[in-house]
């Protein structure tokens, strides 16, 4: 029989310190997630030098307690799958410097992943790949669509101009004096209101699959304060719904354009906003008209950052004969493409 390949995942991109045992790169046999968000959520975003601090205080007790619940050594691991970047560079160079530590105390082979790579191959601890397919990769960082003809190639076809959808949604929901992160506030506020607001659609120049979410967060500011001016009161339920239809039907246009150019049997769903109700519902209800293309939208716990999904992602690179060194570094602007 085969020996099975298991591979440890290391995730500290943000304000998660994260790891997790994966094998063969589809079955998730453990998985910690130590959250910062109750530290950062008083200064209403993350502080780049209190999320470092604590992934040093917290990396070692995650990759402890993800080697014990997978009920196994460093001695049984093949590989260990670090993310090499993008993110902010000091809490990157913790993950980084503790992979390679082990790595090196172990004799492991190492393997640096990009960490959207990471976000679309949790994907791959659900269902099977199938090429080619096209993945909306939406996070509060990043708002692309990313063509793959097979494992380990990533096309950017379309991408964010200006802020990503992630970021807007904080940003409106600063704005509605809601708590960070917002993006489920908002998401939850849209739930209870209707969108009868008229609020922009970014479509860009005819043909283009980039988004644009800027004007759509200044229209949502000036609307607010244009009332304010004239003593009006609007709903924030009703803003919140206008802006999520807005966000969406922009997100879901695109993505079906796109699938149908590209002529892809697989449409996947990635990044922290992949755990958006209305966002998954709109592609969900969209793709139904699509039957020959299969949607796949992996679970909440596999939207937010984690380091199963870098583990996955680790595991195609490894079989790849893809390996790190010693000289690895923290990339805070790490291309997907190269």
């Amino acid at each position: 029989m085969e020996k099975d390949l298991l591979v440890l995942g290391i995730e500290t991109s943000c304000d998660e310190t994260a790891a997790s045992v994966v094998k063969n790169g589809k079955e998730i046999i453990s998985n910690i997630v130590a959250s910062q968000i109750e530290s950062h959520k008083r200064f209403g975003g993350v502080v780049p030098e209190l999320a470092s601090r604590h992934h040093v205080e917290e990396i070692t007790i995650v990759i402890d307690e993800a080697l014990e619940q997978a009920n196994i050594t460093m001695k049984d691991i093949d590989a260990i799958a670090v993310t090499e970047g993008p993110g902010l560079v000091g809490a990157l160079l913790v993950g980084v410097n503790a992979a390679k530590a082990l790595a090196f105390a172990h004799q492991i082979p190492l393997v640096g992943v990009h960490h959207i790579a990471g976000h679309i191959y949790a994907n791959r601890l659900i269902s099977e790949l199938k090429f080619p397919l096209l993945s909306l990769v939406v996070s509060g960082g990043h708002t692309e669509l990313i063509f793959m003809e097979n494992h380990g190639s990533f096309q950017v076809i379309g991408e964010t101009r200006d802020d990503a959808a992630g970021e807007a949604y904080d940003k409106v929901a600063r704005t509605l004096q809601l708590p960070y992160p917002g993006g489920p506030h908002i998401d939850r506020l849209a739930h209870e209101g209707k969108p009868v607001i008229d609020l922009p659609r970014a479509w860009l120049e005819e043909g283009s699959y980039d988004f644009s979410f800027s004007g759509l967060k200044s229209a949502v500011i000036n609307t607010l304060h244009n009332a304010e001016q004239r003593g009006e009161i609007i709903s924030p339920e009703d803003l919140a719904a206008s802006f999520q239809a807005s966000v969406i039907e922009v997100l879901t246009e695109k993505t079906i354009r796109s699938a149908r150019e590209y002529e892809v049997k697989q449409v996947l769903l990635a990044g922290g906003v992949a755990a958006n109700k209305g966002l998954r519902a709109s592609l969900t209800s969209a793709f139904e008209r699509m039957p020959n293309v299969e949607l796949v939208i992996p679970p909440l716990y596999l939207c937010t950052d984690n380091a199963a999904m870098i583990a996955a992602a680790g595991s195609i690179l490894f079989e790849q004969g893809k390996r790190g060194g010693m000289e690895m570094n923290a990339h805070p602007g790490l291309d997907i493409e190269n």
